[in-house]
């Protein structure tokens, strides 16, 4: 095949590295460019880590990346990745800030993986952008950001703004790098030289499927938790679903207690419970802003029904969020693997 290019520049990328960046989601999105500049013998990506102190940054596995602080610019044709995870939705640094939309006014490409998004956001720069966003807290960032169209996609490019979701995503966005600056033959190669396949687009969803494994989940059963999750702040009634997905009730239950395990209405119940934990940690909103959003007309049952799923009444829940805990944990599991409600 055509090689790329060999005097063409290489495609310059900046990975600014917040504390408990996701370790992942930065060598899912480098490795492609290592191995396209391997397998042709070429410069073709440069890359470089950057922080706002310097120094070392302690990632979410325990991992240490090396840093430079950040320059007063970097050159004007490179894409600056804001690498966040843990806490990001809370991560308040107005030099970073301040450096961000001064690199914006010189024309850099922007971008975020994992919720780095969140930064983007804090600094202002991604008013009425599309932006991809981790599947469990696209309604918190939306909530957060109305202004922002939050999707639930492996990658967003969005002109001058690009978005990772985070995970593998990276592999992915960046195999599309690989084919729009030089050709999809190289990053076919790219691809089967990381054992990656197939290449996703830029639309794939995020998740195999809705509620659980694809081969384990009844197809009637993902659009009724479809369903379900299209309707978390005006919740259906099962026998609306029900009609809707086109069984009946009885049906419908029994499918839900075969393959998942528990009622509609328990599943149902667990998963609007799910959404406000993240409304807790990733939003300001207030408790009784929080039980609206996700359904409930009482205060009191919504703090009922939360403390007797997560042995914690909301408040309770919020203020235990680690924000400085070095190694947090997130229950951020699919309803179906939930806890059962106490009875």
């Amino acid at each position: 095949m055509n090689g790329p290019d060999a005097s063409r520049e290489p495609a310059r990328f900046a990975f600014v590295l917040v504390p408990r960046f996701n370790m992942m989601a930065l060598t899912a999105t480098i490795e492609p460019l290592r191995v396209a500049n391997y397998l042709t013998g070429r410069r073709l990506y440069d890359w470089s880590f950057l922080s706002p102190d310097g120094g070392p940054v302690t990632a979410s596995n325990g991992m240490i990346q090396a840093t430079l602080a950040l320059p007063d610019r970097v050159p004007g044709d490179s894409t600056v990745f804001v690498c966040g995870s843990w806490d990001s939705e809370h991560y308040d640094n107005p030099e970073l800030f301040a450096w961000l939309r001064r690199q914006d006014r010189r024309g850099v490409r922007l971008g975020a993986m994992d919720i780095g998004a969140y930064i983007l956001a804090r600094a202002g720069l991604i008013e009425n952008r599309r932006i991809a966003v981790l599947w469990y807290c696209v309604r918190a960032f939306l909530e957060a950001y109305p202004d922002v169209r939050a999707e639930e996609r492996l990658f967003v490019d969005d002109g001058n703004r690009i978005t990772i979701a985070g995970g593998t995503a990276g592999v992915d966005a960046m195999l599309a790098d690989i084919g729009s600056r030089h050709d999809m033959r190289l990053a076919h190669e790219v691809a089967d030289n990381i054992l990656h396949f197939p290449i996703r687009g830029a639309n794939e969803p995020q998740r195999s499927s809705r509620g659980g494994q694809h081969e384990i989940v009844h197809p009637t059963l993902r659009l009724a938790i479809g369903l379900m999750e299209g309707h978390v702040e005006e919740p259906l009634a099962i026998p609306a679903i029900a009609a809707k997905v086109g069984v009946s009730q009885r049906k419908l239950e029994r499918l839900f207690i075969n393959h998942v395990g528990r009622s509609a209405v328990a599943y149902y119940r667990t998963l609007r419970l799910q959404h406000a934990r993240v409304l807790l940690t990733n939003t300001s909103l207030s408790i009784r802003e929080i039980a609206l959003a996700c359904g409930y007309g009482s205060l009191s049952h919504f703090a009922k029904s939360f403390s007797d799923l997560f042995e914690k009444r909301p408040r309770e829940y919020r203020n235990a969020w680690p924000h400085d805990d070095p190694d947090p944990i997130w229950l951020g599991f699919s309803p179906s693997l939930a806890p059962a409600k106490k009875r």
